[in-house]
């Protein structure tokens, strides 16, 4: 009897919805904990970045146009997935950090019900707040949260999913979208995460993933144009205060460094940092 070749996954970037490889046609090894090979990443260019922003440019409008329930049930969908590939993100946290299945099984289901946590927040979060301000006049004003627009994300490094799932849940839940740089230890679950995304009903280019070096590609996103927010969560190991000064460049809202395993934990403040608030007056009567 022929023994069956197995088909090895291949892990690409995820730009606009579709999957590239990089453009420079790089990649570099993952390797487990013990230093076995595990797969070929793309190394993502800095042409790759700028592709990047221009896909999630590019869906601003639609995503930042939908309502916010819509916008909610498209996040609680992307967890429903989630929930039924919940052995694979197992698996692939166990292969590449070493971690016990317990300890993987519990990172799974924190990153799931972390998504969860924001879906809810997506038609409420405007309640929250915006706000009805009084005025010495015959004039209803009123404030409204609305999303800052394209969000370039640096991910926690220091761990494979929960990490990744805490930095960019929060970001789109306003209506923004997000170019992310992934853990370059643990690029896999970026990826797969990916395909989630890609399988659900989140429109392409909302959400857009690179795999590769955040040194190399964090200052090109800094200073890009089309990026209005910069998110150095994950930043700590990088100069990061370059970073920051590349970002003023164009008035670039920028969140600094977390550090500890629990970074990006769950926080409104996390969904008020790219937002904007517009304040509306209007006449309470013509008569």
């Amino acid at each position: 009897m022929t023994k069956r070749l197995s088909v090895p996954k291949t892990y690409k970037l995820y730009i606009g919805g579709a999957f590239p490889r990089s453009e420079s046609g790089r990649t570099y090894e993952v390797t487990s904990d013990k230093g076995e090979f595990l797969a070929n990443a793309a190394l993502a260019s800095r042409k790759d970045a700028r592709d990047a922003a221009t896909a999630a440019r590019g869906a601003v409008k639609g995503w930042s146009g939908a309502t916010a329930y819509n916008r909610g049930q498209v996040l609680y969908r992307v967890a429903e997935i989630l929930e039924g590939r919940r052995a694979q993100f197992v698996d692939e946290i166990v292969q590449q950090t070493g971690a016990s299945v317990s300890a993987a099984t519990a990172e799974v289901d924190e990153a799931i019900d972390r998504w969860v946590w924001y879906a809810g927040w997506c038609d409420k979060f405007g309640q929250v707040a915006g706000n009805g301000n009084p005025v010495a006049g015959p004039y209803f004003n009123i404030s409204v949260p609305e999303p800052t627009g394209v969000v370039a994300v640096i991910a926690p490094q220091d761990t494979a999913l929960v990490g990744l799932v805490s930095a960019i849940a929060p970001v789109l839940v306003p209506g923004n979208t997000v170019v992310v740089v992934a853990s370059q230890r643990y690029p896999l679950s970026a990826i797969s995460l990916a395909e989630v995304l890609a399988t659900s009903d989140l429109p392409g280019g909302v959400v857009n993933v690179l795999t590769g070096s955040p040194a190399e590609l964090a200052p090109w996103l800094a200073s890009h144009p089309d990026i209005h927010g910069l998110d150095l969560v994950g930043a700590g190991d990088l100069d990061w205060v370059d970073l920051q000064v590349a970002a003023a460049e164009t008035l670039t809202r920028v969140l600094p460094p977390e550090q500890g395993a629990d970074a990006a934990s769950p926080s409104l403040d996390r969904i008020a940092a790219f937002t904007e608030t517009k304040t509306v007056w209007h006449t309470k009567s013509l008569v």
